[in-house]
């Protein structure tokens, strides 16, 4: 069983155990739920690799397939998981394109957690002969967590990766 107690935020949960899930087919960031950072006096790394994401031309109406790359160095509160899950499966249906997807979820990410930094990084698949990765990230102002954003934005293309989701 859990180390935690209901006090460190599992009684707020809504959706994690719940056998009645509902899917959301459009964008709501409301599903996003949090809970306690147990670790908070240090400083980690969570990473979640997300490789069926999907979301639509906000032009055509076409799909578009991504893998979601989301790391975060937490301060007070976690993501939930299982609410991040339903949360990017709610793009399915969202008109938008790539660069603002990876925008929009960094930015319901540091409304939710106020974290020390994040990034995110999406690499979706070819369409038309092309593929587009944006990636975006964020320190926490007037921290330590600025020049890590700035450092790793200046560098994060400085030594390409293997494209291995395509």
């Amino acid at each position: 069983m859990s180390g935690r107690s209901q006090d460190e935020g599992l009684k707020d949960l809504t959706l994690l155990g719940n056998q009645g899930t509902k899917y959301s087919f459009d964008y709501a960031p409301e599903i996003l739920e949090s809970v306690d950072n147990l670790h908070s006096t240090r400083d980690y790394f969570v990473k979640f690799n997300c490789p069926e994401f999907t979301s639509l031309c906000p032009i055509t109406g076409q799909p578009d397939f991504a893998t979601m790359y989301i790391s975060y160095i937490p301060d007070k509160k976690i993501v939930e998981s299982k609410s991040l899950k339903l949360y990017l499966f709610s793009f399915r249906n969202h008109g938008d394109f790539h660069e603002d997807c990876v925008n929009i979820i960094m930015n319901d990410l540091i409304e939710l957690l106020d974290p020390r930094y994040i990034e995110v990084w999406g690499k979706f698949t070819p369409r038309g002969g092309i593929s587009i990765d944006p990636w975006c990230n964020y320190g926490r102002p007037d921290t330590k967590y600025v020049e890590m954003a700035d450092f790793r934005l200046m560098n994060h293309d400085l030594y390409p990766e293997k494209i291995d989701n395509r």
